[in-house]
């Protein structure tokens, strides 16, 4: 197995493990990552994930190259995972917020990847690229698209046209990552999040999730009128009646998800 898949306490964690390679994701990693995250999809009780690559130096170098050589620019395009790289990239069917534990290098694909997550906490070594021009290949599964709307644009262009990395704290200053700490730190850092989400109502979670990543494209006015799913099943549901009436009594939720 090259992804290592764990649930506990609400919250799954994935785990890239293919140090030797930085990282990087071949056919069979990517089957397993799709694999992951429609798991996480179909089971009710995870209500957040964390996904990172296994060691010091790597989240993900993207492509694995090698495993690919045949394969021509073309016939990539034409083979693009709907969700984007890793399956996550993209994805607009996963409702729980997952955290990139950014634990070194995220480059190409390892990026996009880093793009498709919700929270960023990045290891002060960490750097970010795009590198694909510089192999006569494009960021195709999710860079090109998604960087320009997290970034400013020029930001961006700069990035993918060149090729060149941004360290930890020069994301964090464009707010591509929420935070920047030590090493030492990253686990403490991630689970202080962690903690943060499975402390708010799940539904809430949820929907705000499905409204931020489904209403992007639409004017403000269009986006607050929309109504997802999601955003109603939150509404009525009996943990918005059990949250005031914790906030009244002094006292912390029990959340039930429903």
């Amino acid at each position: 197995m090259s992804v290592h898949f764990t649930v506990d306490g609400h919250v799954a964690r994935v785990t890239i493990d293919r140090p030797d390679r930085m990282n990087a994701v071949d056919a069979a990693t990517a089957a397993e990552l799709e694999c992951i995250w429609r798991e996480i999809e179909r089971n009710p009780s995870i209500r957040c994930a964390v996904l990172t690559g296994a060691g010091d130096r790597a989240f993900s170098a993207g492509a694995d190259l090698k495993s690919n050589s045949g394969k021509s620019g073309l016939d990539y395009w034409a083979d693009l995972d709907p969700n984007g790289f890793g399956g996550i990239a993209l994805r607009q069917s996963l409702n729980v917020p997952v955290i990139a534990r950014v634990n070194g290098l995220a480059l190409g694909g390892g990026m996009e990847m880093v793009l498709g997550c919700d929270i960023v906490i990045a290891a002060d070594h960490a750097r970010f690229g795009l590198p694909e021009a510089k192999v006569g290949r494009l960021p195709l599964d999710g860079g090109m698209v998604a960087l320009q709307r997290l970034i400013p644009r020029n930001i961006a262009n700069g990035l993918m046209m060149t090729g060149r990395m941004m360290d930890a704290a020069m994301a964090f200053a464009y707010g591509l990552v929420n935070a920047v700490v030590p090493p030492d730190r990253l686990d403490a850092e991630v689970d202080a999040w962690v903690a943060d989400i499975l402390a708010c109502a799940p539904l809430s979670v949820k929907a705000i999730k499905q409204t931020v990543r489904g209403t992007a494209h639409l004017t403000a006015q269009e986006a607050r009128a929309h109504k997802s799913e999601a955003l109603i099943a939150a509404l009525v549901s009996e943990d918005s009646a059990e949250g005031v009436a914790a906030f009244r009594e002094k006292r912390a939720p029990v959340w039930q998800g429903k």
